[in-house]
């Protein structure tokens, strides 16, 4: 696969779909990352990839710092936020709210001392869940598995202030080493592990 046949689009598609019909604010990842009536989070997404969520989460008023270290998915990125702000003032406004950097998220994190952190990590295909999407497939292609995902779960839960989520695949067990979230929401194949800080309740942002 050349790198070229992966291309990304915040115009129209299944992300103009979600964000037009998607739920807003009741959707599960919203409700996961403190989304409430009168509060509105400020994120950082350590694991941009496809940048759908992170989209989503501006597009609903949030803040969002997205971070990627593949260079080639960085690139994709940026191209795909710079033709979304060209389309209209809307969308522009959307991709106002978005910062995207470049690099690892384990050497990040710490120096943005981030309210909210949310992780979605590269895993592998696991039976039938091989069958996925092709621009997943591709993607996966690009930047393989996150093998250290519980090196960037812990030092988000150091770094942030307020609460990290970990997007996972329903089924999948726990990450090695890291504690019990403090809940849980669970959607038909992806569920949200929520890690409350201390100091910190549900229903704050």
């Amino acid at each position: 696969m050349t790198e070229t046949q992966l291309t990304l689009d915040f115009i129209g598609g299944a992300v103009g779909y979600r964000r037009k019909f998607g739920g807003g604010r009741g959707q599960a990842l919203p409700k996961a990352l403190g989304f409430r009536p009168g509060i509105t989070p400020i994120i950082v997404d350590a694991t941009a990839g496809l940048g759908r969520d992170a989209f989503l989460l501006a597009s609903l008023g949030a803040e969002v710092t997205l971070i990627e270290r593949n260079e080639a998915v960085h690139a994709l990125l940026a191209a795909a936020l710079e033709r979304a702000a060209l389309e209209n003032t809307d969308l522009a406004a959307i991709v106002a709210r978005m910062t995207l950097i470049a690099g690892d998220a384990r050497d990040i994190l710490p120096r943005l001392n981030p309210e909210t952190v949310l992780i979605d990590p590269m895993h592998p295909p696991r039976g039938k869940a091989a069958l996925v999407k092709n621009e997943m497939r591709q993607l996966r292609e690009l930047v393989g598995t996150d093998q250290d995902c519980a090196d960037l779960l812990a030092i988000a839960l150091a770094a942030a202030r307020k609460r990290v989520v970990l997007k996972w695949p329903r089924r999948a067990a726990p990450i090695a080493g890291v504690r019990a979230p403090s809940h849980q929401i669970v959607g038909k194949s992806t569920r949200y592990d929520v890690f409350m800080l201390p100091g910190t309740v549900e229903g704050q942002s």
